[in-house]
């Protein structure tokens, strides 16, 4: 199962709008996907009441049951989770951090959200120094703010997705009546920006996978040659 957590210290860069794009988009080609909502707001459990139909599954759950609630849904076959977090709550992104393959920073090109980022790189470090991706959001159609923001993230040696989310009134149209941006106008520009960002996030985790494997097996191989030589 892979494991995506959306950390941001400062509210409203879009976490739950992002976090539901991701798990639909996922549902979308096959995968059953969940969300795990540690907003004491919770907004994405809003969005599930409001929704019709089927996935994805929403539960609500406190950072330290976290783990324990990804473990049962792996156990029933769910291939994405998607942990969604409260902004100024540094537990509940710390919790979320350790349990993830990959940890998502939305943010807008202002500088509120941007002087967040230092307190962001301190709880992924707390966590292991998780693999993270910055994602720019509510990107405005005019001017370079977002190529700007790039460099101060690069700057910060903060890996920043190539794709961008422009800032279009169909993220709070589609989360009005329980749907993301791809169902509520698929041939709309913010249906094909999540499905970028979506398959981005996704060939990071197959590779961030892949490394993995290759550590354990390379771990094996030293520690079997050491106890053979």
């Amino acid at each position: 199962m892979y494991t995506v957590a959306l950390i941001a210290q400062k509210g409203g860069t879009g976490k739950t709008t992002l976090a539901v794009s991701l798990a639909v988009a996922a549902g979308q080609v096959g995968m059953t996907s969940i969300i795990v909502d540690l907003d004491p707001q919770a907004t994405a459990c809003n969005w599930k009441d409001r929704r019709k139909g089927d996935g994805p599954v929403v539960i609500d759950a406190q950072p330290a049951r976290l783990a324990a609630a990804l473990a049962k849904a792996a156990e029933n076959g769910v291939d994405f989770a998607v942990i969604d977090t409260p902004a100024r709550n540094e537990q509940s992104a710390l919790a979320a951090a350790k349990v993830a393959d990959l940890v998502l920073i939305p943010c807008r090109p202002q500088a509120y959200d941007l002087e967040t980022i230092p307190n962001t790189k301190e709880i992924l470090a707390l966590a292991g120094n998780k693999p993270a991706i910055a994602i720019l959001n509510a990107v405005p159609a005019i001017g370079d703010r977002h190529e700007q923001a790039r460099e101060l993230l690069n700057r910060l040696q903060v890996p920043v997705c190539p794709y961008t989310l422009g800032h279009r009134a169909v993220f709070g149209d589609a989360g009005a009546v329980g749907q993301a941006a791809q169902e509520y106008d698929p041939r709309g520009k913010g249906a094909a920006e999540i499905l970028q960002v979506y398959k981005y996030v996704l060939s990071t985790l197959v590779q961030l996978s892949k490394d993995k494997t290759k550590q354990e097996h390379h771990e094996h191989q030293s520690k079997s040659d050491r106890a053979a030589g």
